[in-house]
């Protein structure tokens, strides 16, 4: 049975196979490797193997094992993936190297804060609610333009991208469009979608960030 080592090359293949294939440069599609729920021991050999970017959903267990694994491993990046809430902003902002769940006001206005009193720039996402599922964090698509607006000058915070989970039962190729024409409409470069089973066509469709986890740790218990 192939280990996470094999599984990371085989998906590395298969996102370089899917830049060419929509004629895009060759290393543009940066490799999110979701870590979440898997111990450090799990995590070790996956940057062992040169992978350096790692995402996780919930601060507490970043927190639990993140700080160790980066002390090893210099080159190690940690994203957020999953939701924020504002109480772990704090901590957010001192160990994640990108935040792709920013959803709201209060939220921006206090990473705004910890920002500027750490002196510290995780690049910020901000979640596309694509499918306007009610029980879904993220700003809605009509939204999207008014809340950069208010995060670039009300909060002075830069936007890296736009990010977001298509509903499972959807064909998730008129989303990752949607996010993409959002995206150039307010002058906004990165694009995180795309998981395990949909990101060659994220790919095909602009995706900057693949967010992959079982791909390449496997089934989660």
């Amino acid at each position: 049975m192939a280990g996470a080592r094999e599984r990371l090359a085989a998906v590395r293949k298969t996102i370089a196979a899917a830049e060419t294939e929509a004629g895009r440069e060759a290393g543009s599609v940066t490799l999110i490797a979701v870590s979440k729920t898997f111990p450090a021991d799990d995590i070790e050999p996956v940057l062992s193997a040169g992978q350096a970017v790692f995402g996780e959903n919930r601060v507490q267990e970043a927190i639990g094992k993140w700080p160790g694994l980066k002390a090893r491993h210099r080159n190690a990046s940690v994203h957020l993936i999953g939701p924020l809430q504002t109480n772990k902003a704090k901590e957010a902002v001192h160990l994640f190297d990108a935040i792709h769940s920013l959803d709201r006001d209060r939220l921006a206005k206090i990473l705004a804060r910890e920002i500027a009193s750490q002196n510290r720039h995780p690049d910020l996402f901000i979640q596309v609610n694509t499918g306007e599922e009610e029980q879904k964090a993220g700003v809605a698509p009509y939204e999207t333009a008014d809340f950069i607006d208010r995060c670039r000058s009300e909060y002075g915070l830069t936007i890296a991208g736009l990010m977001c989970i298509p509903p499972f039962e959807d064909d998730p190729g008129p989303h990752f469009k949607l996010l993409a024409r959002l995206a150039e409409e307010c002058s906004v470069a990165g694009l995180s979608m795309g998981m395990s089973a949909d990101y060659e066509t994220a790919i095909a469709l602009g995706a900057t960030h693949v967010r992959v986890g079982s791909a390449i740790f496997g089934a989660r218990g």
